[in-house]
């Protein structure tokens, strides 16, 4: 686990520590002190953590002017005993809604488990931005938690897409894929 980083190639366009209006602007990391953890097993100090026990994040790039952010996450979602999803609303969402970000394009190859709780606040997410044009997509959720987020009927609110190539696309290539998608799907 600890040997997973955030992805990195966009880091000389956009790092959230520095981005004055995203929620983890101002935070200093160490390449070398290891102290969260998923499962007991260490990670990357890279990752950062938004209050939940076992889930954490990287925001690999917002974008003001099309409204959108990218973030990587790495862990076990769990609603069912920790409500990550709420966590997540409260501590990350909200705020950068608040900053008129309405399209989400979440990263979730590397979240191992998925545990359903309610889809309330997945609703909630989705109307606040739903009458701005705007989406949630999980990107790349492995098939063992797609099943679950299926079997929950989640994907009523977030749109599950796989693509292997993202990495190659700089942020705004994969934006404009995604987007594309997400046109079609919603017409």
């Amino acid at each position: 686990m600890h040997d997973i980083e955030p992805y990195y190639n966009w880091r000389h366009l956009y790092t959230a520590e520095e981005d004055e209006y995203s929620p983890f602007y101002g935070r200093e990391y160490s390449e070398f002190e290891y102290s969260n953890a998923v499962y007991n097993y260490y990670i990357h100090p890279q990752w950062d953590e938004f209050g939940s026990r076992n889930l954490y994040m990287k925001i690999l790039f917002t974008d003001y002017q099309f409204n959108f952010t990218i973030i990587e996450l790495l862990g076990e979602w769990n609603d069912a005993v920790d409500n990550d999803i709420m966590t997540m609303k409260r501590n990350i969402i909200d705020t950068l809604i608040a900053q008129g970000i309405t399209k989400f394009i979440l990263i979730t190859e590397n979240v191992m488990n998925f545990h359903s709780s309610d889809d309330c606040y997945y609703e909630e997410w989705w109307e606040d931005i739903r009458d701005e044009g705007g989406w949630i997509v999980s990107l790349n959720m492995p098939s063992q938690t797609r099943a679950e987020f299926e079997q929950a009927h989640l994907d009523h609110y977030v749109h599950l897409i796989d693509d292997d190539k993202w990495r190659t696309y700089q942020p705004m290539h994969l934006f404009n894929m995604v987007d594309n998608i997400m046109l079609k799907r919603l017409e």
